[in-house]
């Protein structure tokens, strides 16, 4: 499996089992065929609502001999309602109890946003604007810092952002000093964001490729009437079928073959292996351009509710 070394040192596989999404009763399976298949990286998140179930399936597999702790990469994100210096370390804890794991070989700050922990509900889909507190209040370098510093305390090997544009990474690195290992964020044709993937290979950022596939499975409240659905685009079909590959296989190696980092989420036992089969192809040119080249811009995870000037963001937009 293709690896990337970290700006601080540590290396990731370029390629790993996303969870978001998972059901807790398959996420179990999903999580145990992967490792046995030869995975070893696992995408993980407080807000998934599932990790007590991938810990279940880490845990007996390293106790089976499928994997052992140190070939194991597991990321995890801290969630918005942890925020407060005083909260982060708890929420990694949290986290860390429900793997059932020591330590984390990456830790993300799922979102550029503070929520209250307070509110009545953390879900992402239903924070009402009055739990947000401004970034003024609760400023992301504040929080990045408290995050830094569950290394010094063996918690987390490596730290990191999710949903970073270059301004707020601009702000944070200034304000902080510190380089995130690692920017994870919706990448695919339709969304390739080569400004951020220039600014991030110029900054020594990896990027992770979050909805690789399009994410049609995504509940229905996140979706736009008449979007785009990036696995049945004619063009990609023709070229997956020129590569002799399924297309979410060829989205998985075209991901790869940038210098990002994919985790693709599946609980489906033969889709889990073809992926990984994927992880392993190199695409012809001819293929690779006309991916580069689909023609058509479009952002799947967009929480628009969370766009607040003065609140969740300062300048131009959320996402710049």
């Amino acid at each position: 499996m293709k690896t990337f070394t970290l700006n601080d040192g540590n290396v990731i596989p370029a390629f790993g089992l996303g969870t978001w999404k998972s059901p807790k009763n398959a996420v179990y399976e999903a999580v145990k065929t992967a490792l046995r298949v030869g995975y070893t990286h696992v995408d993980a998140a407080w807000i998934y609502g599932n990790e007590d179930e991938v810990g279940q399936g880490l845990s007996e597999s390293m106790a089976a001999g499928a994997i052992a702790r140190d070939n194991l990469f597991v990321t995890s994100k801290l969630w918005n309602t942890f925020h407060a210096p005083e909260d982060v370390e708890k929420g990694c804890k949290e986290t860390l109890s429900a793997l059932k794991l020591d330590y984390l070989d990456l830790y993300l700050m799922h979102w550029p946003v503070a929520v209250d922990p307070g509110s009545e509900s953390p879900d992402y889909k239903r924070v009402a604007p009055e739990y947000f507190i401004p970034l003024s209040e609760c400023p992301l370098s504040v929080t990045f810092e408290a995050m830094v510093a569950l290394q010094e305390k063996g918690l987390v090997k490596s730290v990191g952002v999710s949903n970073f544009g270059v301004s707020k990474l601009e702000k944070l690195i200034e304000e902080t000093g510190v380089v995130p290992a690692m920017n994870q964020v919706e990448l695919h044709p339709y969304n390739p964001q080569p400004e951020l993937k220039a600014y991030c290979e110029k900054k020594g950022i990896r990027l992770t490729a979050y909805s690789p596939l399009g994410s049609g499975d995504r509940p229905e409240s996140m979706k736009a009437k008449d979007e785009p659905p990036l696995l049945a685009n004619e063009a990609v079909i023709q070229l997956a079928e020129a590569e002799g590959m399924s297309v979410a296989q060829l989205l998985i190696a075209w991901a790869i073959e940038r210098g990002t980092v994919v985790i693709p989420k599946s609980t489906n036992a033969g889709r889990i292996e073809e992926n990984f089969v994927a992880a392993g192809h190199t695409l012809s040119a001819n293929t690779r351009k006309g991916l580069d080249e689909i023609g058509i811009s479009y952002r799947y995870v967009s929480p628009a509710s969370w766009f607040i000037p003065g609140v969740t963001y300062e300048g131009e937009g959320f996402w710049v």
